[in-house]
């Protein structure tokens, strides 16, 4: 495939092999990045093109990155492509989700093991029969972490969709029959969360054999809202950020 960058970096995140390390932390929003990098030793901002913001610092010793990946399926798709072939082969999402399953609350952490592929981007990827699932060591370190600090967390399934509107109001979409029933049936499979980004990011993965994990903060959770018990609403990253952080260092060392 051409380049089509001028400068021999990656066309879309601008990034060459030797600014980003094997151990990539994944976020949708670019703010959140900088955040992300405080927890790193030494990080330094190393591209910012579009929705792509890239630093890289160390983790125990090894170099490691933290990238945003902007909204979406598409745009997650690009970002690990690229940064696959700059090296990286270990990825955590760190995110925010809706909550779907009754028990979820606003400020807990939902660790993906498997996403729902109701988004475009997948199918250009996989029949739609493949599964989107994580990577078994990621899920068990991003779920240990969470044991360990004593943080409220689900490990499941969450969903992921294009249209956050047509997730919030599915009932004016031109097609709300369809969102509608199959947004139900989410529900009743036991499906914990909904975002935008996971099921692209674990298809990806598994087409180039890579590690992907996810961990989601839940901002909180129409379906309690629905049900009239208490909704919370959490906004704080903090918790979500560590829980990524702490779970790379667990992989880290543990391939030291």
């Amino acid at each position: 495939m051409v380049n089509y960058s001028e400068n021999n970096k990656q066309y879309h995140i601008q990034c060459a092999s030797e600014d980003v390390g094997k151990y990539v932390i994944l976020t949708g929003d670019p703010k959140r990045c900088c955040k992300i990098a405080q927890y790193f030793d030494n990080a330094q901002l190393v591209a910012d093109n579009r929705e792509f913001v890239t630093y890289t610092g160390t983790l125990c010793g090894e170099k490691v990155s933290v990238t945003s990946t902007g909204i979406g399926g598409p745009s997650a798709s690009i970002a690990l492509e690229e940064l696959v072939k700059c090296g990286a082969h270990t990825f955590i999402r760190v995110g925010t989700c809706g909550g779907m399953e009754l028990k979820v609350k606003g400020g807990d952490l939902v660790v993906a093991n498997a996403a729902v592929r109701m988004e475009g981007t997948t199918k250009e990827y996989a029949p739609i029969e493949y599964p989107a699932v994580a990577d078994f060591e990621v899920v068990t370190a991003l779920a240990d972490v969470c044991k360990d600090l004593d943080f409220p967390y689900h490990v499941g399934v969450c969903q992921s969709k294009d249209s956050f509107y047509g997730q919030h109001q599915p009932e004016i979409m031109p097609v709300s029959y369809e969102l509608e029933n199959k947004w139900n049936a989410w529900c009743r499979m036991g499906c914990l969360a909904s975002e935008m980004e996971t099921a692209a990011l674990f298809i990806v993965g598994s087409f180039l054999r890579v590690r992907v994990g996810s961990v989601l903060l839940v901002l909180a959770n129409q379906e309690r809202e629905k049900a009239g018990l208490e909704n919370i609403q959490f906004h704080d990253t903090e918790r979500v950020i560590v829980t990524a952080v702490d779970a790379m260092k667990k992989l880290i060392n543990k391939e030291k």
